[in-house]
């Protein structure tokens, strides 16, 4: 079949880093076309004619309804460089308009299109077919991401640290045989212990994937996935996934389309909400027969992953999967490069750090050994010995434990979002929340409840109060004005209510149909309505996003007489498009109509002004007297109501609607801006009724009016320097910037833009939300985006941190790093969490540092350079990173915020590192030195207690040390060496109970945050130490261990001198966070980590 010959061509794939968006192009063509086709209208009136439509006319005949253009294009690069890359954005787009371009599917006739997919409408696929087209064509899935799990195996064995450790693991072998004769054993097993922590290492980075993976699906579980599809004449419920091309699908009201399908039936009234594709909340009128040229505006196509939102209708899939039109945008956002997350470009940093130095004092170690130790001292270090001190600097200057912490840290922080609602769909993205200084949050849903509740209302020349029109509804004697426009707001109305729920109040009644429709609905069923079966619907002009506004055609007692063919236009929509029509107005002062007047329209426009600063959405209710001369249910008729319809309208009234702001709105907002993240409203409402809700919501807090895109060319208008000073100092100035004007700003003008303290972006378009976003992060801002449709999935792909609401697309789930599944104000966690993470990380670092790293390779270079014995070996050094260390670090990261972690200002991602100067004085040259100094300490008071060598003489002693040094044998200094190495070990594992104590509060005194007491309890750290207590002692105590790696017993009295030794750290570092607290801008202040 040519049709799916078509449908298997090449997917497109991105270049870089690609972006979904999608523009208006098409119309450009449509606006050369002024005014009404009658041939288009009869085109789609034909195709009406042949469905089975339960009224007389279409509602659709008769006017070209037109919607936003869904043209698809592959942006080429992040930045917003249009002159470097319209050519390339010019051949994305061409390419997927040549894909839709060769379809036909929308063309054809039903019988034919049935013909082609080799397909009967009355009894579907059979499962055989079925079978054969998804073997063919795959499953109906959008792609995902290709994952190279080779490539990822080599990451997770050969990245990061574990390129250096392999090169460890070949030496030690090497060391093994055939350097050492006989082979060592010893040797062998330090290589095969590094291999192990290796695994380790990898399994965890593994598993955090395979974590992130599995949140993933757990979040697209939440999405429906059942259809109803019409199978070997039965009608069946399937999964989405099973459904096949030429599969008959029977869609209703609430549905999800699974699929690209050509409508075959309809009921007449059903309509499509494409804002997941297109960003427009209008909703599309649908069809049988083909409306436009492109299959992707013809209205007889119903494009997978929209909405039903009214009515019923049963369609053949035409395209499936990858080959659909929501499938090529998520090809193509799939297929973008990954952003590098922040924490991710921390941890490098901090890697690349410390193999970088290992790689400068191993090459230290060896040309000390060539130029001097190898000719002055060739007995003490032979070529084993010298590879095992160049391997015990690795092993002891890089903190092996450390990627192992990170992804322990990452994971039990993302649990702590999931308890609250929100899924982080990768780890690392977690911190990059910290970060976060601007929010660009969308309103509709997000901001407001998307409930929608009529207000205001009132006539042209008199507001009525709601509750008073409510009373005069309830009154059977009530004005006829009033009726007129409860029976307008009651007829010109697409939402039902519920049959289930009419025994309810009205005010608890379920409605089908949109937020604006229900709200007019509920208003208007207040009272008597038993007028409403006295004036049937003839025809109609659905609502649209071209025209903005709807119409409905009623029957009178005449109408439909031989001789009568008077009928009554009722019209609802945007004041901007109805008030140039309207020549009358009924008076709520006279009860009577009146002749519109320059007055009265200046009138309207002060009231509807008035109702946008309230943050109300204002729609008009008109009306007009019709007398058709071609006969009802032809197309002549459609035509002469389309061409006359807007026209001498007569204003029956005005709605103001207000989306309520949720609860936790204002808080939020609040609260984002006291965590020092400035909330911006990016929305495609109107800037008045945008502004007026910003101001409800606290995202504008001044009582002047902000400024605008005119101010911003003003030549007196601040510089950027000037705002961001202002900025700093506490100045909220505003602004007030429509969508038309993003692409008319130059750089100079963004520049000043985004140094607003407050800003609302209103009518905006998902191109210029990605602008927006582009422009923020070109200034080195970190922005969070909020979005639900497809058409966002561009700038929550483009932002640092894209925030996805569980109910919106599959597209913008899988564009986004996290997804709320409850309300808005769990946002304002996810950013105390990101800060949380990012300081238990530093702490973690901070306490792995002393001992893991600074204290291991002092012995190193102490046996290399002075010749003293080593006071400890490669083994116990890969114990206390890997086990002793590591547990520890883990009761770290349990701990809860020290204090008010929004009350600092988000972390600067090129200034504030994870590692600093600051944690490095803290790790090396005070703690780590401090305990470099007592572990000697304790090898050296052992070695002078019990082998009687005092340290003067340990020092430069070289080959010295060796048979007939103070009259032992070496097999006796050697166990003298490996009891004192193992002396060192388990002070240096005691040493850490002091460090871990003082790391765990920054700020506070141990006093004021103990770990005991309910506000700071961490019972994980008491627990802790008693696993590496139990570390050291099997490691020095099981004679196999002692065997095969030279440990020995340490003397009981070791076991308990470190333990006031250790203390004595906590309390130093007591007094310095004390001298720190009453000397703010002191010295050992700014040096405070």
């Amino acid at each position: 079949m040519s049709e799916d010959a078509a449908g298997d061509n090449e997917l497109v794939k991105a270049e870089g880093h690609g972006h979904i968006t999608f523009d208006d192009d098409a119309r450009v063509g449509r606006q050369e076309r002024p005014g009404l086709h009658r041939t288009s209208s009869r085109r789609r009136s034909l195709s009406h004619d042949s469905s089975r439509s339960r009224l007389a006319a279409s509602p659709t005949t008769g006017i070209q309804i037109e919607y936003r253009t869904l043209s698809i294009h592959v942006s080429e690069s992040r930045r917003v460089d249009e002159t470097d890359s319209d050519i390339k954005k010019g051949a994305k787009k061409n390419e997927h308009g040549d894909y839709f371009a060769n379809l036909s599917f929308h063309k054809l006739e039903v019988d034919q299109i049935c013909q082609q997919l080799n397909v009967s409408k009355e009894s579907g696929l059979s499962e055989n077919a079925a079978a054969n087209r998804l073997q063919r064509d795959g499953k109906n899935m959008l792609p995902e991401p290709k994952t190279n799990y080779l490539k990822k195996l080599a990451l997770y064995l050969f990245g990061g640290f574990c390129s250096v450790l392999w090169v460890g693991v070949i030496i030690f072998f090497i060391c093994w045989k055939p350097l050492s004769n006989p082979p060592s054993p010893t040797n062998l097993a330090l290589a095969i212990l590094v291999i192990i922590v290796i695994l380790l290492q990898a399994g965890f980075s593994g598993f955090q994937d395979w974590s992130t993976q599995r949140t993933m699906k757990s979040i697209l579980s939440l999405l429906p996935s059942d259809t109803q599809v019409l199978r070997d004449g039965k009608l069946i419920t399937l999964p989405t996934t099973d459904l096949a091309s030429g599969d008959i699908i029977h869609l209703k009201i609430g549905n999800r389309v699974p699929a690209d399908m050509r409508i075959l039936s309809h009921s007449g009234d059903i309509r499509f909400d494409r804002s997941m594709l297109t960003g427009e909340p209008d909703e599309i009128d649908g069809a049988v027969g083909c409306t436009d040229d492109n299959f992707l505006e013809s209205r007889n196509i119903a494009l997978m992953g929209t909405m039903v939102v009214n009515g019923s209708g049963v369609g053949v899939i035409v395209l499936t999967g990858p080959r659909s039109a929501m499938g090529r945008i998520a090809n193509a956002t799939v297929n973008a490069k990954e952003r590098v997350p922040l924490i991710q470009k921390e941890i490098w940093r901090f890697v690349y750090i410390i193999i970088v130095l290992t790689i400068i004092l191993a090459l230290l170690i060896l040309l000390t050994w060539v130029f001097w130790l190898r000719v002055k001292h060739f007995e003490f270090m032979n070529v084993v010995a010298m590879l095992n001190d160049v391997m015990g600097c690795v092993v002891a200057f890089i903190p092996e434990g450390m990627p192992v912490a990170v992804a322990l840290t990452l994971m039990l922080v993302a649990n702590r979002m999931k308890a609250v609602n929100i899924l982080p769909k990768g780890l690392t993205t977690v911190e990059t929340l910290g970060c976060v200084n601007v929010i660009c949050s969308d309103k509709t849903g997000t901001l407001t409840q998307n409930k929608m509740f009529v207000t205001s209302i009132a006539f042209l020349d008199h507001e009525v109060d709601r509750q008073e029109f409510d009373r005069m509804a309830l009154n059977d004697d009530a004005q006829e004005n009033v009726q007129r426009l409860r029976q307008a707001a009651y007829l010109c109305n697409d939402a039902i209510f519920d049959p289930t729920t009419l025994s309810l109040p009205l005010d608890q009644r379920a409605i089908s149909g949109n937020a604006t429709d229900s709200a007019v609905l509920r208003m208007a069923a207040l009272g008597n309505t038993g007028w409403a079966s006295a004036m049937p619907r003839i025809f109609q002009i659905p609502f649209n996003s071209s025209n903005k506004w709807m119409l409905t055609l009623h029957g009178t007692d005449q109408s439909g007489e031989k001789d009568d063919q008077t009928y009554q236009a009722l019209v609802k929509g945007a004041p901007d498009m109805l008030l140039p029509a309207c020549t009358h107005f009924w008076s709520g002062e006279t009860n009577s109509v009146q002749v519109l007047d320059d007055a009265g329209r200046a009138d309207f426009k002060a009231y509807q002004d008035k109702l946008s600063r309230n943050a109300e959405r204002v729609i008009v209710l008109c009306e007009k007297t019709m007398k058709i001369a071609n006969q009802r249910g032809t197309n002549a008729f459609g035509d002469e109501v389309t061409q006359n319809a807007i026209s001498a309208l007569t204003i029956i009234g005005i709605l103001g609607i207000t989306d309520p702001a949720r609860p936790e709105t204002a808080w939020t907002v609040a609260e984002c801006r006291r965590a020092g993240s400035r909330f911006f409203m990016v929305t495609g409402d109107y800037s008045l009724t945008a502004a007026a809700i910003a101001r409800n919501v606290g995202i504008f807090t001044g009582d002047t009016d902000p400024d605008t895109f005119n101010t911003l060319h003003n030549p007196s208008a601040p510089s950027s320097l000037e705002l961001r000073k202002g900025r700093l100092d506490g100045e909220r100035r505003s602004l007030l910037l429509n969508g038309e004007h993003v692409g008319k700003l130059a750089d100079e003008a963004w520049d000043r833009v985004c140094e607003y303290e407050e800003i609302v972006f209103a009518r905006t378009t998902p191109e210029q939300k990605l602008r927006i976003v582009e422009e923020l992060r070109r200034r080195d801002n970190v922005v969070a985006v909020t979005g639900d449709g497809v058409n966002d999935a561009p700038a929550l792909r483009a932002a640092d941190v894209g925030v996805a609401i569980v109910t919106g697309s599959d597209v913008a789930i899988e564009a986004s790093d996290l997804v709320l599944l409850d309300q808005f104000d769990s946002v304002v966690d996810a950013i105390r969490y990101g800060r949380l993470v990012f300081q238990n990380l530093q702490k973690v670092i901070s306490y792995l540092l002393p001992a893991g790293s600074w204290s291991e390779i002092w012995p190193v270079l102490i046996n290399v350079f002075f010749g003293v014995p080593l006071p400890l070996s490669s083994f116990l050094m890969i114990i206390i990173c890997v086990f002793t260390d590591l547990f520890l670090s883990l009761s770290l990261i349990m701990e809860k915020e020290e204090f008010d972690l929004l009350s600092l200002p988000p972390r600067n991602h090129k200034r504030d590192h994870l590692i600093t100067a600051k944690i490095y004085i803290q790790a090396y040259l005070i703690t780590g030195t401090m305990e470099t100094v007592i572990a000697h300490s304790m090898f050296f008071l052992y070695m002078w207690k019990y082998a009687g060598i005092p340290a003067s003489s340990l020092f430069f002693a070289f080959e010295n040390y060796s048979a007939g040094f103070y009259g032992y044998s070496q097999e006796e200094l050697n166990n003298f060496n490996a009891t004192g190495q193992c002396v060192y070990f388990v002070c240096l594992v005691m040493l850490q109970w002091g460090n871990i104590l003082a790391v765990r509060n920054r700020r506070m005194s141990i006093v004021q945050a103990d770990p005991f007491t309910e506000k700071r309890r961490n019972p994980w750290l008491i627990l802790s130490m008693i696993i590496s207590l139990g570390i050291a002692i099997f490691v020095t105590e099981v004679p196999g261990i002692q065997t095969l790696f030279g440990t020995a017993s340490v003397p009981i009295e070791f076991w308990f001198i470190p333990i006031p030794l250790g203390l004595a750290i906590l309390c130093v570092d007591e007094i310095r966070k004390l001298l720190v607290r009453l000397f703010p801008k002191g010295p050992l202040a700014r040096i405070a980590w």
